[in-house]
């Protein structure tokens, strides 16, 4: 592969990563030389554990959405499954570092959009999907609070603000799937402003995801919100790893063992999330620069209750449903966003994350739970009405 026909290709391209680099609610990022050992900090490596290295594509890791990693790692599930996990936070603006990265041996798991993953398949990456974090779609649309936009079918015409430009590969998928025509849209790139020129009129809708509308209500911003999961079945971000390591049997079993972990991750938030928040917050002290634990659990819930997408439809968590996936892989190629239609089993494997539901130890993990004390900060917080995951 070419490094130089990568970067040239992704130039107008942005991750659903890149977008949540969140500069000004998430705190300092972390540089690519900032490698945290999660087992290290959580209580010394050993040399019988076997390293995992996890690429984040938002060049920062002081964001809620990664608690799935952090509750495995701070209740020593990945030790008890023999992982050391290393938290890579990833150059900031490059969305081919979750795959490049992983291409390269310089991590072993990224956390790709589905864009950038397609992509990278589609030009030479030896890269494939082993969990889908969240079975469907993470992406919403905000709207005024006046607005009279009651389906995401009337955007038809309308005026939708992004950040950048390059965000408009992103919409443009949500919108052939709605069977609107993109062209019928005008685009406004508003910069770091977009979300507040939906408040204020300046534009008919804005595009969002989950994790962010808490923020934005902390930010005193006034919007409705066109919910992604309730409408649409394109997938987002997932866990790939290199093709070739899935032709190994002891690379399987040590993504397996890691995939475990975070099921029982998910299950201890599932039984208390506010554990979980409270985990992931105080690991991440940067972050409460910029978030209070109540906006901190109210940005992890709405995540949370995305990645139980498909668990709470039978499939266990980290499922890719076929369906979602090639109506999304021929979207893509219709648009151009790759040269050729990308076979399912070239993109995607649910062997690993439908092993991974069924052995982890799930009843441990909510029983740490039920019994984990919340300091004073997280016992003053609530979980909102009907949460579920």
């Amino acid at each position: 592969m070419e490094d130089e026909r990568l970067d040239e290709l992704f130039d107008s391209r942005i991750s659903r990563g890149s977008l949540l680099k969140r500069g000004a609610a998430a705190g300092a990022a972390v540089s690519l030389g900032g490698l945290l050992s999660v087992g290290k900090a959580f209580g010394g490596g050993s040399a019988s554990l076997q390293t995992v290295r996890w690429i984040s594509p938002r060049g920062s890791l002081q964001v809620m959405d990664d608690f799935n990693l952090w509750v495995p790692s701070k209740m020593g599930y990945f030790r008890s499954l023999g992982i050391e996990a290393k938290l890579i936070a990833g150059p900031i603006g490059d969305a081919l570092a979750s795959t490049k990265f992983v291409a390269q041996k310089k991590a072993d798991m990224g956390y790709p959009s589905p864009g950038v993953l397609t992509a990278s398949i589609d030009t030479g990456i030896d890269v494939k999907s082993v969990w889908d974090m969240i079975s469907g779609q993470v992406f919403n649309f905000a709207l005024p609070l006046d607005s009279k936009i009651t389906s995401p079918k009337q955007l038809a015409g309308k005026r939708i603000a992004l950040g950048s430009a390059g965000w408009q590969v992103i919409v443009d998928p949500m919108l052939v799937e709605l069977g609107i025509d993109p062209k019928s849209v005008k685009y406004v790139a508003a910069g770091a402003q977009w979300t507040q020129a939906a408040a204020t009129g300046k534009a008919d809708a804005a595009l969002a995801w989950e994790g962010l509308r808490a923020q934005l209500k902390g930010q005193g911003l006034k919007l409705k919100y066109l919910i992604g999961t309730t409408w649409s079945k394109l997938p987002s971000n997932v866990y790939s790893v290199r093709a070739d390591d899935l032709q190994d049997a002891a690379k399987k079993d040590l993504y397996l063992r890691f995939l475990k972990g975070v099921v029982m991750g998910l299950e201890f938030t599932r039984a208390n999330p506010r554990a979980a928040a409270q985990i992931t917050y105080r690991s991440l002290p940067d972050l409460a620069k910029t978030l209070k634990p109540q906006l901190a659990l109210d940005s992890m819930l709405e995540l949370a209750h995305a990645y139980g997408t498909s668990h709470l439809k039978g499939q266990g968590y980290g499922y890719h449903y076929p369906g979602g996936w090639a109506n999304y892989l021929k979207i893509i190629k219709d648009l151009g966003q790759t040269k050729k239609l990308l076979k399912i089993g070239d993109v995607y494997t649910n062997e690993l994350a439908i092993a991974a539901n069924k052995g982890a130890n799930s009843a441990r993990a909510r029983a740490d739970a039920k019994k984990f004390k919340l300091d004073s900060g997280f016992a003053a917080t609530k979980v909102a009405p009907g949460f579920k995951m």
